[in-house]
């Protein structure tokens, strides 16, 4: 299957939004007509804080959007659509992800998860929406003989500072209505026919909650606490939408010693710990629906700055 790959920057709302988003994107093609394809799925990826001029090439070959988007189709196949995010806004290194987040203090770090107003799945879903339109004057947005199609599945992916968007993402999904209707599905009409329409992303923030079925924490790690959710009525209320009929959700915790053995910051490895333990506890009460595995990287090495950025390369999505 063929591919269209580039970087785009793109704003939030282009009406009214002023912060520019960089979007790594690697889309599949159709292989007849050279026209965006229906992916099997949407992976989403959410970078960290900034890297520049380190002199590790590992590591500056890690932080480029356009590689890290090639790594996410490796992974997952060649028949996902990979979109890798860079936070708007920066305070010297310290990436600012507050249109998703917007309790954030001024260096990113989260006071608190609130769903109120659903500020993450309705920013990813007017990002993406930006994206297909700058795509589109680059290619024809879909095949002339496509059909509608169900919304494809989403994989979100928090990579360091990354992970304040997958925390505030869990506690969105714990407060999304079980029997919500998916209405304004991802459709978008193809232009030689207004009678062909195809899904390629979600177009609200009902169905792109409801279309999460894979939830992937990176390496992640603040300065302060709130790397990871450990609020019990979160995975709890989670778990009760699973029970009564949600689709599946599958949560993995990657981690290298780089955070999960700070001992400067030994609440990073405490708040895992406990997710993990809050995810185990309520797997049975979901009907086997909810399911966590925890996996450590790198665990002969002494912690450094590259292990941190080569659990991109090492990651394990299975």
């Amino acid at each position: 299957m063929e591919r269209w790959s580039g970087v785009l920057k793109i704003p939030l709302d282009a009406s009214t939004s002023r912060n520019y988003y960089r979007v790594a994107a690697s889309l599949c093609l159709s292989s007849s007509s050279g026209t965006l394809a229906v992916p099997s799925a949407n992976a989403i990826f959410f970078h960290g804080d900034r890297v520049q001029d380190t002199g590790n090439p590992v590591i500056e070959r890690l932080y480029d959007l356009q590689k890290v988007a090639e790594i996410i189709v490796s992974k997952f196949g060649n028949s996902v659509n990979a979109w890798v995010v860079e936070a708007s806004v920066f305070d010297e290194p310290f990436a600012i992800y507050k249109d998703f987040v917007p309790s954030v203090n001024q260096w990113g770090a989260p006071k608190s998860y609130l769903p109120t107003g659903f500020p993450a799945s309705s920013s990813i879903v007017s990002l993406l929406s930006s994206c297909l339109q700058e795509e589109g004057k680059e290619v024809c947005l879909i095949d002339q003989f496509a059909s509608v199609h169900h919304c494809p599945r989403t994989f979100v992916l928090g990579f360091s500072k990354g992970g304040v968007v997958i925390n505030q993402l869990m506690s969105e999904i714990s407060i999304l209505d079980t029997n919500c209707a998916e209405t304004s599905s991802a459709i978008v009409e193809e232009p030689m026919s207004q009678h062909e329409k195809i899904q390629i992303i979600p177009a609200s923030k009902e169905s792109f909650l409801n279309s999460i079925s894979q939830v992937h924490y990176i390496d992640v790690g603040l300065n302060s606490s709130g790397a990871y959710i450990t609020d019990h009525n979160v995975v709890q209320r989670i778990s009760q939408r699973l029970s009564r009929g949600a689709d599946s959700l599958r949560i993995v915790i990657h981690g290298t010693p780089r955070q999960w053995c700070d001992k400067q910051r030994d609440w990073i490895c405490k708040e895992k710990d406990e997710l993990v333990r809050l995810l185990e506890a309520e797997t049975e009460n979901s009907g086997g629906k909810l399911q966590v595995h925890e996996r450590l990287y790198f665990s002969g090495r002494l912690p450094d700055l590259q292990m941190h950025f080569e659990i991109i390369d090492s990651l394990d999505v299975s």
